[in-house]
């Protein structure tokens, strides 16, 4: 599914991965952590098309090179981000951004576009599935939520656009254990043997809940250790100095 060769990425001259390899297979859970500045951000931002970064190596998405593709086509294509931060965007309603965004997927593939009342129906059984209240949905997107009606919100995207590929930048960051079970639910209720997920994460705690198949350290631009789920549980104890 994803297969990344020899992925350098920089910024202004200064260089952020150097020589990254990763592939993940449908059906795998893959984890990536390491030190603040190590690059993960870096890595989910660029996987997802976000400008501004010079870039060689290929980037593979179901064999096709992904290098220079816009974001709105990986998303059609089925690449999906989880923001570390959701954006508040004001004036711009809830229902109106999902379902615009499910239809631009559907018409991408040549589906028949959801009208409001199927779309509305479909939104609030994902939403039930997810504990957030109705009322959310008919607010602005992501304007006065808490972090965790945030991340809920991501988790939401997630479900109702059922993308192939989901990477997930520190969503356990700034959520109470209640909602962290939540979106951990909502994450393995998704989980299918024809798609992944990448889990970036600075703490073992959210890998309690979503099991990974394989997790990566990474450090300085590379991936410097790839272990099994006890990986996480090492690195909890002897923290990233040692490597």
């Amino acid at each position: 599914m994803l297969n990344i060769k020899n992925l350098k990425v920089s910024v202004e001259n200064k260089l952020i991965l150097n020589d990254l390899n990763l592939k993940i297979n449908p059906g795998e859970v893959h984890a990536i952590m390491g030190p603040n500045g190590s690059g993960k951000s870096t890595l989910a931002n660029v996987l997802s098309g976000k400008k501004g970064y010079e870039i060689q190596g290929e980037i593979l998405f179901d064999e096709l090179n992904i290098n220079d593709i816009s974001v709105e086509e990986r998303a059609q294509k089925g690449i999906f981000l989880a923001f570390q931060y959701p954006v508040e965007i004001p004036g711009v309603n809830t229902n109106v951004f999902l379902r615009t965004s499910l239809n631009s997927i559907r018409k991408s593939k040549g589906e028949k576009e959801l009208d409001t009342l199927t779309f509305l129906k479909l939104i609030k059984e994902k939403a039930k599935e997810l504990g957030i209240d109705e009322k959310f949905l008919s607010r602005q997107l992501n304007v006065g939520f808490s972090g965790g009606e945030k991340k809920k919100n991501e988790i939401l995207q997630m479900k109702l656009l059922q993308p192939k590929l989901s990477i997930l930048d520190e969503t356990d960051s700034g959520l109470d254990i209640d909602a962290l079970k939540i979106v951990a639910d909502g994450v393995n209720s998704y989980k299918k043997k024809d798609n992944a997920f990448l889990i970036i994460t600075h703490y073992q705690r959210l890998l309690d809940y979503i099991k990974p198949d394989f997790i990566h350290v990474l450090s300085k631009g590379k991936i410097v250790k790839t272990g099994s789920a006890e990986l996480a549980l090492e690195l909890e104890k002897s923290g990233y100095k040692n490597l």
